[in-house]
Formats: C-alpha cells, structure tokens, sequence
C-alpha cells in the first residue's frame, strides 16, 4: 500500500485527474454530489428538512459549476484560441478546433472563483461564457 500511495502522490494534477476518472470507470463508481460518501444517510437527512423549508438557498450555495464557452467575437478569435490554449493546455491546432466548435463545455467542476476568473478573461477578450 505504501508503495501505491507513494507512486499516486508523484501524479501531476493532470495524471491524477486521469487515474480517478479511469478508477470511476473501472470500477462503475457515479459522480457524486460535493461531500462524497462522507454525507450518508445522516447528513442527508437534516439537508433534506432544510430544503422543504427554503429550496432557494440549496441552489445558491453551489461551489462547483462547469464553464462553457458560447461564442466569440470573430475580431477577437485569435485572442480566444490562445487564451484556450493557456487555460487548457492544447496545441494550437486543438485550441482553434476547440474554439469554432463553440458551444462547448471548457472545464468541468471549477470552484465558484475559479469559475469567474475564467468567464471575465474570456469576456474581456470577446467571448460569452456560461457557468452552469
């Protein structure tokens, strides 16, 4: 096991998002809701009391969303295609692809910040941007 641990904590960021969605896969594990397993039955419970009460704030308080690219302002697609390939790491080719296949999911499961630094970059730049 030591062993294991040591092998996964030498993953980049990239590798180790490869290795989990591969362990999902394998292992036929769902996406779960931010908390994981550790909000079982219990947790759930009394979150479940809370929305009957005030659906609205559940829907308020999400901190991970997906950030989509739209569309983009011809003038400024060459700007565009190079911030993509800055914010996901592609070739240029693969960026330019990317972009003129708008609408397209950029990046999934972004925290909230992290989301709207993203969305105001591209805006400046002439792209529309949704968070989901």
């Amino acid at each position: 096991i030591e062993t294991i641990v040591d092998q996964i904590s030498q993953l980049t960021l990239l590798e180790t998002a490869d290795l989990v969605s591969t362990l999902k896969s394998r292992l036929n594990i769902p996406d779960l809701p931010v908390g994981g397993f550790a909000a079982g039955p219990a947790a759930a419970a009394p979150a479940a009391a809370e929305e009957a009460d005030e659906p609205a704030p559940a829907a308020a308080e999400k901190s991970v969303f997906n950030v989509k690219l739209m569309a983009f302002d011809a003038g400024s697609k060459p700007k565009v295609i190079k911030e993509i390939k800055n914010l996901l790491g592609l070739s240029l080719v693969d960026s330019k692809k990317f972009v003129e296949s708008a609408p397209k999911l950029m990046k999934e499961n972004v925290p909230k910040d992290e989301a709207e630094k993203i969305m105001a970059t591209l805006k400046e730049l002439g792209a529309t941007v949704e968070m989901e």
